[in-house]
């Protein structure tokens, strides 16, 4: 298991307790989540895995309040997230989407500040305080190199980063990540994901990478159909027979010699001829 950050480097919240109870969402006559139930203790990171179209991106929304659930409740400290006033909920959750919405004529630093706006005041400008957090978030992502560039003309895997910065400088006790790992480069991908590991904080995390679930999260709930069809320990939850009914591939799992930890590898599948080492799910 991947080394935390140093206690230093952890941002000064507690982590919170994430409780999914029956959360069905249905849009235009589909059923698109159908009856979820998901808990996540203070401090555990849980990975969201399945195949595109399994309703893993739109569970999560329901959890950072960009859709509302047809039926169900997300509860975070015990509080339903939907009840909360927005910027209480900013206060305490952050969120890491797979795509950027477009407003950001900004630079990277004024990108990262926006994760300062639910802790002060209208209009208040950014005190040492919030400089000294911005400037930390910065540096975790190793873009602090890129403060003064302009956002839109950043790279994928560079806007990825800066917006993993902007969430952390939220600082909040539970953040919901969305492929986070989506157009990072391979040392990115292991650093963004150890840092998150190491924060401390309650994480939900969707991945289709199942190599990197199965080395940073705690559990993994797979998800198909709307449906979760498994939950647990990557080692418990990670077996040719689920790969095989819901990833529709044939593969192996085995213990990493170094690491004890499961470790897919694909032996066939669509467009898959030999033998590869790729992660089931990944899209590439």
């Amino acid at each position: 298991m991947p080394l935390p950050l140093p206690v230093a480097s952890r941002p000064d919240v507690e982590p919170g307790a994430l409780d999914i109870q029956d959360i069905t969402v249905e849009t235009g006559g589909r059923r698109l989540v159908d009856g979820i139930r998901l808990s996540v203790a203070p401090g555990e990171v849980v990975g969201l895995a399945g195949p595109n179209g399994a309703g893993k991106s739109t569970l999560l929304r329901t959890v950072y309040r960009a859709l509302r659930p047809t039926s169900g409740r997300v509860l975070l400290d015990g509080e339903d997230v939907w009840r909360m006033p927005g910027r209480r909920a900013a206060q305490r959750l952050a969120a890491v989407l797979q795509e950027s919405t477009g407003e950001f004529e900004l630079t990277v630093y004024d990108v990262v500040a926006m994760g300062r706006t639910p802790h002060k005041r209208a209009f208040a400008g950014d005190d040492a305080g919030d400089r000294g957090i911005i400037l930390w978030a910065l540096g975790q992502l190793d873009v602090a190199a890129l403060a003064d560039a302009a956002f839109d003309r950043l790279s994928g895997g560079e806007k990825q980063r800066v917006l993993i910065a902007r969430a952390l400088a939220q600082r909040t006790g539970t953040m919901v990540l969305d492929e986070p790992t989506n157009h990072l480069d391979l040392r990115h991908q292991l650093e963004a994901l150890r840092l998150v590991r190491g924060l401390g904080v309650t994480a939900l995390v969707a991945l289709h990478d199942l190599n990197l679930a199965a080395a940073f999260c705690d559990r993994i709930c797979v998800m198909d159909r709307g449906r979760a069809v498994a939950s647990g320990p990557p080692s418990d939850v990670l077996t040719p027979a689920l790969l095989a009914d819901v990833y529709r591939v044939d593969a192996d799992v085995t213990e990493h010699p170094r690491t004890g930890i499961p470790q897919v590898t694909l032996l066939s599948g669509p467009g898959i001829g030999s033998r590869t080492g790729y992660g089931a799910g990944r899209e590439e």
